[in-house]
């Protein structure tokens, strides 16, 4: 195996989201060690905002290796369709411990917003927050790239949750200089408040996106595009119709359900060899896609079709 290979194929190791998620809680343990140590340093309270991310950081890391975990174990008998949303459980824990974070920190500069107090050792806490920033964008940057890779929600938002502690380290250390630079102390406290809405908005996203994942959120626009492509290359080759189509996403497996309706001069063999060939080029156009197609015979509805057409007839009237 050539050297390059060999980095191709351990580098994929490395990429695998149960390995991001453990170097994400190690990460988390030295950026709490380096931060707590630069507001111990500084008095800042707008560094001890930072300090308490770190920690919510690592509550994150630690939920979400775990619900990862979870996601990748087999379908069973009380799963048939696999484990794959346990994932929207972590993003959703890691939200609402983003916008606890932002309450608490909210709190404490609301108190040092009454009671400035002078900044000490500026310069020392300053290089431990930027060197931890350093540590949490690499690593936010690596999983951002393996999440899309993996189609994983957890890795994506324990991701998004890294940059944003990125971000809000960034906008400290501009407050402290600013705050040095003018003499005015009320800014510590000023910053720390900005970075407290900036996180609890950030934690709100994560919510939202993970209640939408455990409520079976259609597949993006570009995926049904992919899907309407192959359905519709092969309606026109073979002279068969697609309807009924519904899509869902549920962790980083996708499921699409159709009916193909054929004709009724076709033997069963023949319908199934083709229905094979579709879901082949379905997987190709969207990896990761299980797709459930039901065969019938031109002009023939499903109970279930029948029954809601009549519905919308009854409506109508």
């Amino acid at each position: 195996m050539s050297s390059s290979s060999w980095f191709a194929v351990h580098a994929s190791a490395w990429l695998q989201p149960r390995q991001l998620l453990r170097a994400s809680v190690a990460v988390a343990l030295l950026t709490i060690v380096f931060k707590t140590l630069a507001w111990w340093l500084t008095g800042s309270v707008s560094l001890l905002s930072d300090a308490l991310e770190s920690f919510v950081n690592l509550g994150g890391a630690v939920f979400a290796l775990a619900m990862v975990t979870i996601a990748a174990r087999p379908a069973d008998e009380d799963h048939p369709y696999g484990h794959h949303k346990a994932e929207y459980f972590s993003a959703g824990f890691e939200g609402i411990l983003v916008m606890g974070a932002s309450v608490a920190i909210v709190w404490a500069a609301a108190l040092r917003l009454w009671h400035p107090q002078p900044l000490e050792q500026l310069s020392w806490g300053l290089l431990l927050s930027l060197i931890s920033t350093g540590f949490n964008g690499a690593l936010a940057w690596v999983m951002l790239r393996s999440a899309k890779l993996h189609r994983s929600m957890a890795l994506e938002g324990d991701a998004r949750h890294l940059l944003t502690d990125v971000w809000t380290s960034v906008g400290v250390v501009l407050g402290l200089l600013a705050a040095q630079w003018t003499g005015w102390l009320w800014l510590d406290a000023a910053v720390a408040m900005a970075v407290a809405c900036n996180i609890f908005v950030q934690g709100a996203q994560l919510v939202w996106q993970s209640s939408q994942g455990l409520m079976d959120k259609a597949l993006d626009a570009d995926a049904i595009e992919r899907i309407h492509a192959v359905l519709q290359q092969h309606a026109t080759a073979h002279e068969v119709q697609f309807d009924n189509l519904t899509t869902r996403q549920a962790g980083e497996r996708s499921f699409v359900d159709l009916h193909m309706h054929v004709p009724e001069a076709w033997t069963v063999r023949q319908a199934a060899q083709l229905r094979a060939e579709i879901e082949a080029a379905l997987l190709q156009a969207v990896p990761g896609l299980y797709a459930r197609i039901e065969l019938l015979p031109m002009g023939m509805e499903t109970h279930s079709e029948a029954g809601d057409a009549r519905a919308v007839c009854e409506s109508e009237t």
